[in-house]
């Protein structure tokens, strides 16, 4: 395994768990007992902590990602299918996460929920415990309306107050050259790796 100081913080990894030689766990991170990383996947925390609970498996190649505005945590018995891609977000206990799903920042997933292959939890959702987006579908809002992907006018009705650009990267999105400035902002905000460090040894708890 990778292991990358950040912002002063180094990730702790529960003695009882594994994380693969391939995986990568940078800044405040707590991999929580019995937790499985497996190869590929990158867990960071990018301005905010990660924090996943027991018995939480990552499969190859996902991403989790805790932010300034928003932590990760994942609660107990869950799975992020290979692929996934988790920013900011709050996950239930036994909770499944398919291949290629997708959730977004400030997200709140309940006990229980499934999204299946391909599934997106969009910006700000909230997901009810024992939820279910089937694959490839998204859900959207606060309550969560889950709708095909071919209703597109119907998720972009809901996803436009969302205001993923004002809420992620505090930009207008109707102001001149706005994915100049979101641009320019994320890659300072990114460029802070700049400063990472590597760990040669693991902090057990």
């Amino acid at each position: 395994m990778t292991l990358l100081e950040r912002y002063g913080a180094r990730p702790v990894v529960h003695p009882s768990a594994y994380v693969a030689p391939t995986a990568v766990l940078a800044g405040d991170v707590e991999i929580g007992p019995h937790c499985r990383i497996l190869f590929g996947a990158v867990v960071t925390a990018d301005g905010g902590p990660v924090r996943l609970a027991e018995h939480v498996v990552v499969m190859e190649n996902a991403v989790l990602r805790g932010t300034r505005r928003d932590p990760l945590r994942i609660g107990a018995y869950s799975l992020v299918g290979p692929h996934a891609s988790v920013s900011g977000a709050e996950i239930g206990t036994e909770t499944f996460l398919a291949t290629g799903s997708v959730v977004f920042n400030g997200a709140r997933i309940g006990d229980g929920c499934e999204v299946r292959v391909n599934g997106c939890v969009h910006l700000r959702t909230v997901l009810p415990p024992g939820s279910m987006v089937p694959i490839g579908w998204v859900a959207v809002g606060d309550p969560a309306r889950i709708l095909p992907p071919d209703r597109h006018e119907e998720i972009w009705e809901v996803q436009r107050d969302l205001d993923f650009p004002g809420y992620v990267f505090g930009v207008d999105r109707d102001a001149p050259a706005a994915m100049v400035r979101m641009m320019e902002r994320y890659a300072r905000t990114l460029g802070h790796h700049r400063g990472d460090s590597i760990i040669r040894e693991p902090d057990f708890e």
